[in-house]
């Protein structure tokens, strides 16, 4: 038999950018217009160029003599140290590859010490609410960040009240809305829960593609995120934070690479520590070597300029759908609070999923509705829509815009103009 090299497809067309930006351009389909950014961001021309060359010596990972095995090893735990300088590890943080921000945050909800409290805010993604354990505490949706703010304290004081040495509290809480797109206080949060002995967790899929996320910088413990949010659609994300908890847990994965020694009685078991605890079975290398080469490709660019880009088409978007007389945009904090490029609205008197349909066979342009993975916040918000806007023909699902690399002013106008003529 005869075995041939095969050469790789030619790939997809790149959404063009200046050429001191190219390994942030990102792939896409010539006439579609994908604003479904916040749901799976494409694919950067970094991810893709970091997968291509490491393809053809594509072995196992760890333990393996052979060249290509000893080569992916070193492309993996490469990837774990850029990912995590990116976000700013501290010496004694574990750097674990999952398979995305919630996979993250179940192994966070299973490495809490016994008696552990969860305290979070009900405008939570179910990745971030339903995980946790029974008797967490989740405190209502606030008006603004201070109210954020001080609700947090108020709770903390409440749990601590009396309490010498309690048992472990953990805060978790997200940087940035996926629903509204609206920025959380981080560092002030992070500062609240330190004062009152409590570690807090950030659910960071829709902040980290948007804004610089340094966990020590912020005072966070623990941090999630989704490589396929940040132009690194591989299959992974990372739990990155406190070894301590983590090392304490029984792994999340009980397989090959989570053990020291298995001996020859039934659960005659040791289990390492450090992120290979966590890690069991044969890793993800691709989704890890992908999702360092964006964070390489970000930390290179200039992240000032891309917010300031982006901003400016937040502004385009949000003034333009403002100027459309049935679009109520949703939103939980005050018009002009800090946000990413994310915007919810509804169309009166008609159904999202409808919109959404038609936006994408009439018009070639792909947005999300629904509730987002969000359900209480996404309700809470419709209603107060309805009752900002004093219409009665709102319907029960939203639909949703989100911006990113590769998001032109032609993008937005496009959508703005097929808004337009449906509505």
């Amino acid at each position: 038999m005869t075995v041939t090299l095969v050469p790789p497809p030619a790939p997809l067309p790149a959404r063009t950018a200046p050429a001191s930006s190219r390994p942030l351009d990102v792939l896409g389909v010539p006439g579609q217009t994908n604003l479904d950014h916040a749901a799976s961001a494409p694919c950067a021309r970094a991810a893709a160029d970091a997968v291509a060359e490491l393809l053809p010596w594509y072995a196992s990972v760890h333990r393996g003599a052979g060249a290509l095995s000893r080569r992916c090893t070193l492309a993996y735990e490469r990837a774990r140290q850029t990912v995590g300088d990116f976000f700013g590890a501290r010496a004694d943080d574990h750097v674990i590859f999952t398979r995305n921000t919630t996979d993250a945050l179940n192994l966070l909800a299973r490495a809490l010490p016994a008696g552990t409290t969860v305290v979070t805010f009900a405008g939570e993604h179910h990745a971030n609410l339903l995980p946790w354990p029974r008797g967490s505490v989740r405190l209502p949706v606030p008006a603004g960040p201070g109210e954020a703010v001080r609700a947090l304290d108020a709770a903390l004081t409440e749990l601590r009240r009396g309490a010498v040495a309690g048992p472990p509290v953990l805060v978790a809480v997200t940087g940035a809305s996926n629903v509204t797109g609206e920025r959380w206080p981080v560092a002030e949060l992070a500062a609240v829960a330190r004062r009152h002995a409590a570690r807090i967790a950030v659910d960071a899929a829709q902040l980290a593609p948007h804004a610089p996320v340094d966990v020590a910088a912020l005072g966070v413990d623990y941090l999630a995120v989704s490589g396929h949010k940040l132009y690194a659609p591989f299959g992974a994300g990372v739990l990155l934070g406190r070894g301590d908890w983590l090392d304490a847990a029984p792994p999340y994965l009980a397989g090959g690479g989570a053990t020291g020694h298995v001996g020859d009685a039934t659960h005659e078991v040791r289990w390492t520590a450090g992120p290979a605890r966590h890690e069991a079975g044969t890793p993800n290398l691709l989704g890890a070597v992908a999702l360092a080469a964006v964070c390489a490709a970000l930390a290179d660019a200039d992240r000032v300029a891309l917010h300031a880009r982006e901003q400016v088409l937040l502004a385009r978007l949000r003034n333009g759908l403002s100027a459309l007389p049935r679009v109520v945009e949703l939103r939980t904090f005050g018009p002009d609070a800090p946000r990413v490029g994310i915007v919810s609205f509804v169309v009166a008197g008609r159904d999202s999923a409808e919109v959404a349909a038609e936006l994408a066979g009439r018009y070639d342009v792909g947005i999300r509705d629904g509730l987002f993975c969000a359900h209480p916040l996404a309700r809470r918000l419709l209603a107060e829509a309805a009752a900002r806007s004093g219409r009665s023909d709102l319907p029960s699902t939203a639909l949703r815009a989100s911006l990113g690399l590769g998001s032109t002013a032609q993008d937005v106008d496009r959508l703005l103009a097929a808004l337009a003529e449906l509505s």
